[in-house]
């Protein structure tokens, strides 16, 4: 099968910074690098073969180390990924972003766009400057991605190591491999390689146009707080008393609490928290438990979601007025 032509497509690359964008004084380190310091001009010339596959419009967005990722800037990325989608002229966008918070930003995206044209993240595991950087290649082909029909109304993917996720599965699993992010429960959706791309399943869960969330307000404050041996409250009350609207456990195994911190969560839902059970496991889901657990602390499973993304959606959830123990199961039922 030949590669599909697709230099009819307009792709709008928006830079936000991160490894991809990094550079460092020795070509044969791939760690203490400065990230985010190349511009997204710089980061296209670097990969002539992407005016074979797309018209390219770029934009700088941010220049930082993804580990400083905010809510304001999420919240300021899908105002203009929405924004340029709206536009004829354009046919999806590409995002070049860090690798330590891209899971969470490519969730948010998936919930929050409003558009069945492709959005595609792509990162790197080694800086511009290194000996065999995979950002180019990785930023070819995030925009061939980006450029095919077979993308559309997939919602937000992340291309890398020619793989293609879904925002909602995909979690970085290394601190230094160039194959770092897996979908450890479902797999990939597909590949992309030499300009095919192929996609051998889809996300069934509903997305971009299918969600409700929009970014019109302010995204509430919602923390998380892990569960370990010999674990202590004085997190969990900190954050109340500090006026935190939400709380993510990352659970042991099934999402299990240990004992003093059942106790402060129950004492936060009694103070309007909403409390949200994931797990510090990897993979798998954390079951609903009823009667046992959920019930009496008045507490939610966030399924399949770790820790971060259960996060990302409680706080959409909360600001979209969900706000009810039922009322928010059935939404971490349903994205």
């Amino acid at each position: 099968m030949e590669p599909i032509k697709t230099l009819n497509a307009r792709i709008a690359v928006l830079a936000t910074g991160g490894t991809i964008a990094g550079q460092a004084g020795d070509a044969s380190k791939t760690a203490g690098y400065k990230a985010g310091v190349v511009g997204v001009d710089k980061l296209l010339e670097a990969v002539p073969a992407l005016s074979q596959v797309a018209q390219i419009h770029a934009e700088q967005i941010a220049s930082i180390d993804s580990k400083d990722m905010s809510t304001a800037l999420w919240i300021a990325l899908s105002q203009r990924i929405n924004a340029l989608l709206a536009q004829d002229d354009i046919d999806g966008i590409v995002v070049t972003h860090g690798t330590d918070t891209l899971e969470e930003t490519a969730y948010f995206l998936h919930l929050t766009v409003k558009s069945d044209k492709p959005v595609v993240l792509t990162a790197a595991m080694r800086p511009s400057t290194a000996l065999s950087a995979d950002g180019p290649l990785n930023l070819l082909n995030a925009v061939t991605v980006a450029a095919q029909k077979c993308a559309w109304k997939q919602g937000v993917l992340v291309a890398f190591n020619n793989q293609i996720h879904s925002a909602r599965d995909v979690t970085k699993t290394s601190t230094y491999a160039v194959d770092a992010f897996r979908s450890p429960e479902v797999g990939a959706l597909g590949w992309v390689q030499d300009g095919r791309v192929e996609f051998q399943r889809a996300a069934v869960r509903p997305h971009t146009t299918q969600a409700p969330f929009d970014t019109q307000a302010a995204l509430p404050a919602v923390e998380i707080v892990a569960s370990y041996a010999g674990a202590s409250r004085a997190a969990i009350d900190a954050f109340v008393g500090g006026g935190v609207k939400g709380i993510v456990i990352a659970g042991t195994g099934n999402g299990s609490v240990h004992a003093t911190l059942q106790q402060a969560l129950a004492d936060a839902t009694k103070q309007g928290v909403a409390v949200v059970r994931s797990s510090r496991v990897g993979s798998g889901h954390v079951m609903r438990n009823g009667a046992a657990s959920d019930d009496a602390l008045g507490s939610v499973s966030a399924g399949t979601l770790n820790p971060y993304k259960a996060r990302v959606l409680l706080m959409l959830a909360l600001a979209a007025n969900i706000t009810k123990p039922a009322a928010i199961q059935q939404t971490f039922d349903t994205f």
